[in-house]
């Protein structure tokens, strides 16, 4: 497996810009070929036509012995590389046609760089969500949106944009694609019900659906319900309902018997850690057996991936790393079989499971494709950020530390760049994450939402802490947080920074807490509960459990999380205990409020709602909306000034800029 990068180079010293961490390309989405000999993988990068985000394919030998070689010019989003079973050709999704409307491509590799040969396959006006290219090697499973009616023709000519709740999503219908004659036909036996995910068992055989009642996230996450799909005929078996969060459908093989997995909340729980849950698809309508695989593990399976014959694989978040993981089918457990420091993800495998590619991120390098034996090592075979190697990084450190009440924990600490502990105390910016199922892996820090390293570039000491409710460390550490947040993963942070204060590295008179999404909600919280920030960034962030719960995407899960709903009666509730706006007239810090302007994750309102309680009190803050944005940053502008005022900010507040070696 990848292993840890070397402390930053001391000789380094080219000044970190915004225009550099903005532009940086990422590789995405590794897709190693059915006969394990190729790996394909897409590279994102800024720069695109209206400021967004651009992708091109790229493809090169699995052991590393070719250099990458680009197969699309990058001036579209070419995006979701998948090979036809025969090794020789690849799908992918691009909207070269029609900007922000993918249609589904082929290239064939023949040896050529000719990216004129891609060829279209689909105009379908819904636009091509996934695709799934089955082993017959003649058809193609999609993914794919209705395409507009008659009726939203004469709407659209007449400029009437009017939503009709219910129905402004269009769900996602299971179509296939038959290649030789072009004829898509859409499998009726779903009925109304949106499709979310598909996976084709390993011998050729039917294709597991994921389906919900309804394309909005409140209730489709949680009316979630499997089917088997014969391709040839269309026909369709129920399966019955699974549990909330379902997704990674992955088939496996067991003496003979055709086994189906995936993840999903661990059963009986509306929040808590993702588990591995095992069924056999009956032959006749049978009541189904759900058996959960990794119950009472310490840590938490993130991707599932099935082989041809073999048993599954799967990633688990082990605290600050990443492991790789086989089930044993005989104990019906999984065993580790290596494990990486930082974040692995985008888990892939050959038809035979031998061979296996995937992103790694370690504490100075960033998401890159590595492939190779399932057992390692891996090579890595991309390399998109090479001019990131001439910047002299933070020292990146792993914290284990005790809660109040004792639970053990972990977390990361970035030391301002070209200093050490000893240089200390420093200013110090806590970076929340979000989720709050999620992690903070002891990976490379320097993204507009996780700013670690940015900020240590400019002089800050960063902590990045994993308080209880996140991943990592199995269900029960996860499930803490509901009904309970800003309890005791609020007092989760405080003891870390005050491990920090105590040690000499954090200065208590210059401390400043920043996050996104949940993040952003800790650090309203914690600016309500504190005198001791001296500045806050609220990004994305929730101010009122109640008013999320009836408003954002997530609905009744928030409710879980915030402890009630608006509409359980007139109050007391819960969630006003556990919202930042209810303790707004206690607030003295200056907020840096961010938020985007078609956010519906957490809409917009939570933003203004917080804005105004600190006008209403006279707190210092900027409120800064970005316009044709959702629940991150895509735009090349938005991101720069997202990073160029958050540095700003801190420096007002916590004049941190001696020794900064930054340019914004």
């Amino acid at each position: 497996m990848p292993h840890s990068a070397p402390l930053p180079t001391p000789g380094a010293t080219d000044p970190l810009t915004a225009e550099l961490v903005v532009d940086v390309a990422a590789a995405v989405a590794p897709a190693i070929s059915p006969d394990g000999g190729l790996v394909a993988y897409g590279v994102v990068a800024n720069g695109g036509r209206g400021g967004r985000p651009h992708g091109s394919i790229w493809v090169t030998a699995v052991d590393g012995s070719t250099s990458p070689r680009r197969l699309t010019d990058g001036t579209a989003r070419d995006l979701t590389p998948k090979w036809a079973p025969d090794s020789a050709s690849l799908f992918f999704t691009s909207d070269r046609e029609e900007e922000g409307t993918a249609q589904l491509q082929r290239i064939r590799l023949d040896g050529s760089e000719d990216v004129t040969k891609v060829e279209a396959l689909t105009s379908w006006r819904g636009g091509i969500l996934d695709h799934c290219p089955l082993l017959d090697g003649r058809t193609v499973a999609l993914l794919a949106k209705d395409e507009p009616a008659a009726e939203d023709e004469r709407r659209e000519a007449e400029r009437d944009d009017t939503k009709v709740w219910g129905r402004h999503l269009p769900a996602t219908r299971l179509r296939l694609l038959e290649l030789e004659t072009g004829v898509l036909r859409t499998v009726d036996g779903l009925g109304d019900r949106h499709v979310a995910a598909l996976a084709q068992r390993p011998d050729g055989g039917p294709l597991a659906v994921l389906s919900w009642s309804t394309p909005e996230v409140d209730p489709g996450v949680m009316t979630a319900e499997l089917h088997v799909v014969d391709p040839s005929s269309a026909a369709v078996q129920g399966l019955g309902p699974v549990g909330v969060e379902a997704q990674s459908l992955a088939w496996w093989n067991r003496n003979g018997v055709w086994h189906l997995a995936h993840l999903a909340v661990t059963p009986g729980h509306l929040v808590g850690g993702l588990a591995v849950i095992d069924i056999v698809p009956p032959a006749t309508g049978s009541a189904v057996e759900h058996r959960n695989l990794t119950a009472g593990m310490a840590v938490c399976p993130t991707e599932l991936v099935q082989a041809a014959d073999g048993p599954l694989l799967a990633l688990f978040a082990d605290g600050l790393d990443t492991a790789l993981h086989r089930l044993d089918p005989k104990s019906l457990r999984f065993h580790q079989l290596s494990a990486a420091p930082g974040m692995l993800a985008g888990l892939s495998a050959s038809r035979s499971g031998e061979n296996v590619a995937l992103l790694a991120s370690t504490a100075y390098e960033s998401k890159n494709v590595h492939a190779g034996p399932t057992g390692g090592p891996l090579v890595r075979l991309s390399d998109t950020g090479p001019e990131l190697r001439r910047i002299r990084w933070g020292v990146q450190e792993r914290l284990g530390y005790q809660a109040c009440d004792g639970l053990r924990l972990d977390g990361l600490l970035i030391l301002p760049a070209g200093r050490t502990r000893d240089d200390g105390p420093f200013p110090l910016v806590t970076l929340v994450h979000g989720g709050p199922y999620f992690r903070h892996a002891d990976e490379f820090v320097l993204t507009v939402v996780d700013c670690g390293q940015w900020l240590a570039t400019a002089g800050y000491a960063v902590f990045l802490p994993n308080p209880r409710g996140g991943s990592g460390h199995g269900h029960e550490f996860a499930a803490m947080a509901a009904g309970a947040v800003g309890g005791d993963e609020w007092t989760d942070i405080l003891s870390g920074i005050d491990l920090l204060v105590a040690q000499g590295v954090a200065d208590p008179e210059r401390l400043g807490i920043s996050g996104w999404s949940h993040g952003g909600f800790m650090a309203a919280w914690a600016v309500g509960r504190t005198d001791r920030f001296k500045a806050a960034v609220m990004g994305a962030g929730i101010s009122d459990w109640g008013m999320q719960a009836g408003t954002g995407d997530w609905g009744i899960l928030d409710a879980a999380l915030g402890g009630s709903t608006g509409w359980d009666g007139p109050g007391p509730h819960v969630h006003d205990r556990h919202s930042p706006i209810s303790y707004a007239a206690r607030i003295r810090t200056p907020v840096l409020i961010l938020h985007g302007e078609e956010d519906t994750n957490v809409p917009l309102s939570q933003a203004i709602h917080f804005h105004r309680a600190l006008r209403h009190f006279g707190v210092e803050h900027e409120f800064v909306v970005y316009p044709r944005e959702g629940h991150g940053l895509d735009e090349r502008a938005h991101q720069l000034d997202a990073l160029r005022r958050i540095h700003a900010w801190f420096d007002r507040w916590l004049q941190a800029r001696a020794g900064a070696c930054i340019e914004a």
